[in-house]
């Protein structure tokens, strides 16, 4: 059961959960891993959401075996699933440094067969490997890079799903078509909207961060609402970007759309983030470190 809570931010819907699991990824090292509940509703207030809304998920969150619940020093904490950390933060360094393909090298055939009587299991199975960035060449042969195999595998294995799949390393053997074919494989199309969406919510808004964060301030409290504002801001902007080092194949340039917009969706993340987490992580700090130790 996938949990349905969302919030609209920047004009496009956001899971709660989504949040949540950047919130456990960036910050959860302060607190231990857990986090109280008070400071939880904090954070998600900071992001418009209200505290009703967040109990709610996080009571669902709780019951899918995403959220560990504990009692610590009289309040309630949560902390993420040892499951679902370790998937994090194995799957998570793809976020900042994602690996491109080189041109002519071999390509991961997945080939896989799912029995009538388990079709959710074939639903499933393609969901994950399009999450990793693979293709689609027919109903059960999915391509990707070299460099996704061993995600995939522990992905899989994780899932249960290693017994319907055989991995096939693989060369495409007419180079001269492998292009088109890439744009008949993968939806690049629509990707590249994703790209371009991303740019328009973000692109022009380096400047202004810029000028703000310079200062001088009046006093702390502007300071603190400063990092306040840096936080609601950059929490759901990596929130929209975890998505793409999954789902991008990061294939060789020769191989895509000319005008392909993830060169420039990265760097204006990166800039972005360069900038703006350590004033989110002071903010997230505050609201934690008042309520550890």
């Amino acid at each position: 059961m996938k949990d349905v809570g969302s919030v609209d931010i920047g004009g496009t819907k956001l899971q709660h959960q989504n949040l949540l699991v950047t919130l456990f990824g960036l910050y959860g090292e302060t607190s231990g891993g857990s986090f109280p509940v008070s400071a939880i509703v904090e954070m998600f207030d900071a992001l418009g959401i209200r505290s009703q809304a967040i109990r709610s998920t996080l009571s669902r969150l709780k019951s899918n075996g995403v959220l560990v619940n504990e009692r610590a020093r009289g309040e309630s904490h949560y902390q993420l699933s040892a499951e679902v950390l370790d998937s994090f933060r194995k799957d998570d360094r793809r976020i900042f440094a994602p690996s491109r393909s080189s041109s002519g090298e071999a390509l991961i055939l997945a080939i896989f067969s799912v029995p009538e009587s388990e079709r959710n299991r074939r639903y499933e199975l393609r969901s994950e490997l399009a999450s990793m960035g693979f293709g689609m060449v027919t109903g059960g042969v999915a391509v990707g890079p070299q460099l996704a195999f061993e995600q995939a595998k522990a992905r899989l294995d994780a899932r249960e799903l290693t017994k319907y799949v055989e991995f096939f390393r693989a060369d495409y053997m007419s180079p001269e078509e492998i292009r088109d074919r890439v744009a008949q494989w993968w939806d690049l199309e629509a990707l590249d909207r994703q790209y371009t969406d991303f740019l328009q919510l973000y692109v022009g808004r380096l400047g202004s961060w810029q000028l703000q964060l310079e200062g001088p301030f009046d006093s702390f409290e502007q300071r603190i609402e400063l990092e306040r504002a840096a936080f609601s801001f950059y929490v759901p902007m990596l929130t929209r970007w975890r998505r793409f080092p999954y789902r991008d194949p990061n294939l060789p340039f020769e191989y895509l759309p000319e005008g392909w917009k993830a060169p420039q969706a990265k760097k204006t993340f990166l800039a972005l983030h360069a900038l703006l987490a350590p004033h989110a992580e002071l903010y997230a700090n505050r609201l934690l470190g008042s309520r550890v130790g």
